[in-house]
Order: structure tokens, then C-alpha cells, then sequence
């Protein structure tokens, strides 16, 4: 894996992500040979990772101090601004085929 995958990986869970879950059935046949008699896909949405958004936020322009003396509301805030642009940049990439 290059960054540019690592990095991608880490937005992904950082916004959570959908993906499908699949069970299948199977039965013997007349030889005892299992043969797949039922297969069930589920859309599963997995949550926000919090720790892959800290690490995201520890990795903006932010310094240690000055997140350290904001409010919890400007956190918020921030953390807000943070998704949107993830969330733009998941969208332009879904756009162009890249995720």
C-alpha cells in the first residue's frame, strides 16, 4: 500500500462507509456435494471511526496548543469543517471512479 491508499483507507473510516455483508446457504445434493440453495447481500453502513477523525484532526494545521486552548465549541466546529471537506473530497472521488 502507498500513502496516497493509506491516507484514503483512513478518510474512509474516518466518515464511516457502507459495504455488503453476504451469507450464503448451502445444502448437500444427491452426492452430498454442497451446492448453494440461498444467498442473502445486506448493505451495511459501518460508523465513524473517532480515533481515524482524531488522528485526521491531529494532523491538520492546527498545533497541540492552539487545539488545546479552543472551546469545545470551536472543536466542534472544526471537527464540523473537517467532515464537510472529507465528505466533498469522498464525493469527488466516487465522481471521478477512485474510490
Amino acid at each position: 500500500m502507498d500513502d496516497e491508499q493509506l491516507k484514503e483507507a483512513l478518510i474512509k473510516k474516518a466518515l464511516g462507509f457502507e459495504s455488503d455483508e453476504i451469507v450464503e446457504e448451502y445444502l448437500p445434493d444427491e452426492n452430498g456435494n454442497p451446492v448453494l440453495s440461498k444467498r442473502k447481500i445486506t448493505k451495511k453502513f459501518n460508523s465513524p471511526d473517532i480515533s481515524a477523525l482524531k488522528f485526521l484532526l491531529e494532523q491538520s494545521e492546527f498545533s497541540d496548543d492552539e487545539i488545546s486552548r479552543m472551546t469545545d465549541a470551536e472543536l466542534e466546529a472544526e471537527k464540523d469543517r473537517l467532515l464537510q471537506l472529507l465528505k466533498q473530497k469522498e464525493k469527488e472521488e466516487n465522481e471521478n471512479g477512485n474510490l
